[in-house]
């Protein structure tokens, strides 16, 4: 797994002006949850962006004068309007106990439906995954070498030894429909 290096400066006041101010100078407001205690804190906006405007995931090494930990990003807040980031949530990451994070999906292959004219649409782009911090991939590989037209990839297709995935086992990822196209030229051959 990837990390990102973060850090920040404690803050001594905990409230809505607090936060305001904090925005104005350009810093984000930012809560680090799990272990003793909660740690409040405020990093730089522009620090946060190769964190959040990326597909990939990542382990975030926080540092806020001096006391360090490994987090993983649990929740941001955006402005409704400017897309600001508000406010961050990260939580701790424990080495003994399994948590949960989205990891994006990889399709691996090439599906013999597309091959043969059918449109792949791909459902879920991440995944829920529950694994120790250890075991926890960068992305999860869905191969889709067996995808004829109108068959699909559900999650409770998937089996993987370190990791568990934890959405609806009915849930479809990728499947392979068939084109528009396709349809018409069936229908024409039919006629």
């Amino acid at each position: 797994m990837k990390s990102f290096a973060i850090s920040g400066s404690r803050r001594e006041n905990v409230g809505k002006r607090d936060a305001k101010e904090l925005r104005y100078e350009g810093k984000v407001p930012a809560v680090l949850y799990g272990g003793d205690n909660q740690i409040h804190f405020a990093v730089s906006a522009a620090d946060l962006k190769g964190l959040v405007y990326t597909p990939d995931v990542h382990f975030v090494d926080i540092d806020v004068e001096g006391t360090k930990a490994q987090a993983v990003l649990q929740d941001i807040q955006f402005h409704p309007l400017t897309e600001l980031i508000l406010h961050v949530d990260f939580l701790r990451i424990n080495e003994s106990k399994p948590f949960v994070m989205e990891i994006p999906v990889k399709l691996t292959g090439t599906s013999p439906g597309v091959k043969m004219g059918g449109k792949l649409i791909q459902k879920l782009r991440k995944l829920r995954v529950k694994a120790f911090a250890k075991d926890m991939p960068q992305y999860v590989e869905v191969g889709i070498e067996v995808l004829e037209l109108g068959k699909s990839v559900r999650v409770g297709d998937l089996s993987f030894d370190k990791f568990q995935v934890t959405n609806n086992t009915d849930d479809t990822i990728v499947s392979v429909v068939m084109s528009r196209a396709l349809k018409q030229a069936e229908q024409e051959a039919a006629s």
